[in-house]
C-alpha cells in the first residue's frame, strides 16, 4: 500500500478533521502511487492519520476516513447509506411531493470528489477526482444495495469535472440500467412542481438542486409581482414565481436549449389558463437587464453562472458581481425585492456581500438585507471543511 508521510507539525489540519492534504505538507512518498490510488497517510512520527485518494496537484490527498476503513469491504455501501440516512432525517425522501435531491455532496458526506444527484430513480454521478473515477464500479454496486428498487439507472457525467490529465476514459454514459428503464422518464417533482431534467445534455447534472429552498422563498414573495428571472437556465425560479401568483414572469438566458427547457417546464405546470403571464427571451441576460426600463419589475432573481473558478480570477469576478447588482438595484421598482446569488466557491460570503454593498452605494438607493441565503440540507457543509459552503445569496429590499 503506497504511503504518504507528513512533515513535522503538518498533521494539525488532519487533527482538526480537514479532509485535504496539500503538497507542501508532504515530506516523502513511499510506494510510487498512481493518480487515484488509495494511500495511507502518516504523521512524521509514523502515526496513522487516515486514508484517501492520491492525486497530482496542489491537493495531494483527499481524505476518505481518518482511519484505514476505506481498505475494508463494505466501506462504499456504508458511506452511501449514511448519506441516504441523512436525507431521510431531513424529510427529503419520505415526502411525496419531492423526488429529486443530492444524495452525496463531496466533502459534506465525507466522500471528497464525488457528487451523486438522484432524479426520480436515476442517479447522475460526477467524479471530480481520478480516485472517484476509479471507484465507479464500487459506487454503482453500493447504490444498488442501498437504494434497491428506488434505483432505475446510474449515468456517469464526469467528462467536464474529472482531471483530464489522469489518463482515464471520460466517455459519458450509463453505468447501470434496470430492465425496462427508458431515458425519457425524466420528469421530477420538486415541492409538487414538475420539471424536465436532461442529465445527458444539460448543465451540471441536469438541474440546479441547490436552489430548491430559495425557489420556495421566491414563490412565497411573488403574489401579484412582475418578476424577472435572469440566467434562468431551465426556468426553476420562473415556475415557482408563477405558482406564487406572479402577475408577469420574464425568463432570460443566452442558451436556446435552456429557453426551450424553460418553456417546456412552464407548459408542464401551466398548460392552460394563466400561461400568458410568462415570456422567455434567448439573449444575453446582462444586456437585457441594462436595456430594461426602470421600475419594470417588482422582483428579480439574479443567479449567474460562476464568474470565477480559479483564484486568479477573483478580482474580476467581484467587479462583475458589483456591476451586475448595480444594474439590478438601479432598475428594480421602488419597494422591489432582489434575490442575488454567487455560486463561485472561491468567492466567500463576505466578499460577495461587499460587492453587493458597493453596488448599493453606487446606486444611491436605500437597500436593506432581508435574508441571507445558502444551499439546502442535501448539500451539507462539513463543519471541518467550510470551503464546502459555495452557494451564497442575499435577499434585498430596495426602496
Amino acid at each position: 500500500m503506497p504511503s504518504i508521510f507528513l512533515k513535522k507539525g503538518r498533521e494539525s489540519s488532519l487533527l482538526r478533521f480537514h479532509p485535504w492534504i496539500f503538497s507542501g505538507a508532504v515530506a516523502k512518498t513511499e510506494g510510487n502511487p498512481a493518480e487515484g490510488d488509495i494511500v495511507t497517510v502518516y504523521s512524521s512520527d509514523r502515526e496513522l492519520m487516515g486514508c484517501g485518494h492520491y492525486q497530482v496537484g496542489s491537493i495531494t490527498v483527499r481524505i476518505l476516513a481518518f482511519d484505514n476503513s476505506p481498505l475494508e469491504p463494505g466501506f462504499w455501501e456504508q458511506r452511501i447509506a449514511e448519506a441516504f440516512d441523512a436525507r431521510q432525517k431531513t424529510g427529503l425522501i419520505t415526502g411525496s411531493n419531492t423526488n429529486a435531491y443530492r444524495l452525496v455532496h463531496g466533502e459534506g458526506d465525507m466522500l471528497p470528489g464525488l457528487v451523486l444527484d438522484y432524479y426520480n430513480g436515476v442517479v447522475v454521478l460526477q467524479a471530480h477526482s481520478a480516485g472517484m473515477l476509479r471507484e465507479r464500479d464500487k459506487i454503482v454496486s453500493a447504490l444498488r444495495r442501498v437504494l434497491g428498487n428506488m434505483l432505475l439507472a446510474v449515468y456517469d457525467k464526469s467528462s467536464s469535472t474529472a482531471p483530464f490529465k489522469a489518463g482515464i476514459d471520460l466517455t459519458e454514459g450509463y453505468l447501470y440500467k434496470k430492465g425496462g428503464f427508458a431515458a425519457d422518464q425524466s420528469f421530477i417533482l420538486e415541492n409538487g412542481l414538475k420539471f424536465r431534467v436532461d442529465w445527458e445534455e444539460g448543465q451540471k447534472t441536469g438541474f440546479f438542486l441547490d436552489q430548491r429552498d430559495n425557489r420556495a422563498l421566491v414563490k412565497s414573495c411573488s403574489n401579484g409581482k412582475r418578476v424577472l428571472n435572469l440566467f434562468c437556465y431551465t426556468g426553476g425560479f420562473s415556475v415557482y414565481a408563477m405558482a406564487g401568483g406572479a402577475s408577469l414572469v420574464h425568463s432570460v438566458d443566452s442558451s436556446s436549449k435552456a429557453i426551450e427547457m424553460t418553456d417546456l417546464n412552464i407548459k408542464a405546470n401551466y398548460s392552460g389558463e394563466g400561461g400568458f403571464a410568462h415570456n422567455s427571451y434567448c439573449t444575453d441576460a446582462i444586456d437585457f437587464l441594462k436595456n430594461s426600463k426602470e421600475g419594470r419589475y417588482d422582483l428579480m432573481i439574479v443567479d449567474p453562472p460562476a464568474f470565477a473558478k480559479h483564484r486568479d480570477a477573483l478580482k474580476n469576478a467581484l467587479r462583475a458581481y458589483q456591476r451586475l447588482n448595480f444594474n439590478a438595484i438601479s432598475k428594480i421598482a421602488p419597494g422591489g425585492l432582489i434575490f442575488t446569488f454567487s455560486c463561485s466557491q472561491i468567492v466567500d460570503k463576505i466578499s460577495f456581500a461587499e460587492a453587493v454593498f458597493s453596488a448599493a452605494a453606487l446606486s444611491r438607493r436605500k437597500v436593506r438585507i432581508v435574508g441571507r441565503l445558502s444551499q439546502p440540507s442535501d448539500h451539507p457543509v462539513n463543519i471541518f471543511h467550510p470551503e464546502g459552503e459555495y452557494l451564497k445569496g442575499l435577499a434585498l429590499l430596495v426602496d
